[in-house]
């Protein structure tokens, strides 16, 4: 299995690097030293902009979103640290390189079904590309929630289902930013740092609704018993909800 995803690997960074027309050899080179981007202004560096966007996207996951693994999911953080909104301050940094990690994956992925789906109609094109989000957005939530698994301070009430189900709710998160992320500096124009925020602070409240409307309208993937709730949710509604009830 680890040969051919190293080999699957391997064939989507050559063929980002063919699509875009830049030797092999130089191209790591570029990387390494920065030699891409030394003629352009700080603010207008891809990895500049990259950095920002997640750094937008992850922090709202971490101060909002974990509140819903709490009540949906029902998961649970138990080491000790420091806390923002009852969310333990490491995480908020983990986050953003795990999440610039997957998105890069995205990109490298989607650019390289595009170029292979470009002589077809655009129809099968977006639903191949839908396809495409969908799977590997779980694909990569299920594979988070299942490396963490031997993580001692990281619980769930029930991990079977967590894997199934509350994965699926994990990649809502991706179905929304990976083709939104995709579109920084895609085309000839360039992004400034403004737009970039704007557009990774409204993928982040798209995520928000969606996963409201899955509390609302689904509820907990499982039963949370009483010593397991917060008795002060870290979220404003969550306690309308609760007063209410």
């Amino acid at each position: 299995m680890y040969p051919l995803l190293l080999n699957f690997v391997c064939e989507i960074c050559l063929s980002y690097l063919e699509y875009r027309n830049h030797n092999l050899e130089a191209d790591f080179i570029s990387v390494l030293i920065f030699q891409a981007d030394s003629v352009r202004g700080l603010k207008d560096r891809y990895w500049v902009k990259a950095n920002i966007w997640i750094i937008i996207f992850s922090y709202v996951g971490n101060y909002f979103w974990t509140h819903y693994f709490f009540t949906v999911l029902g998961a649970s953080y138990t080491f000790p640290s420091w806390r923002m909104n009852n969310v333990p301050h490491t995480t908020f940094l983990l986050t953003h390189a795990c999440f610039l990690f997957y998105h890069m994956t995205s990109n490298m992925t989607l650019r390289k079904l595009r170029q292979s789906t470009a002589h077809l109609p655009q129809f099968i094109r977006w639903s191949f590309e839908a396809a495409w989000v969908l799977a590997l957005s779980y694909f990569i939530a299920y594979l988070e929630t299942l490396a963490i698994a031997n993580f001692p301070y990281y619980e769930f009430i029930d991990r079977d289902i967590m894997y199934k189900v509350g994965s699926l709710f994990y990649a809502i998160y991706f179905i929304v930013s990976f083709p939104m992320f995709s579109r920084i500096d895609e085309n000839e124009e360039k992004w400034s740092l403004s737009r970039v925020a704007v557009d990774a602070l409204g993928a982040a409240m798209l995520v928000t609704i969606i996963l409201d409307l899955w509390r609302i309208f689904l509820g907990p993937i499982v039963p949370i018993p009483e010593s397991r709730r917060c008795g002060q949710p870290g979220l404003a509604w969550f306690q309308v909800q609760n007063e209410s009830i």
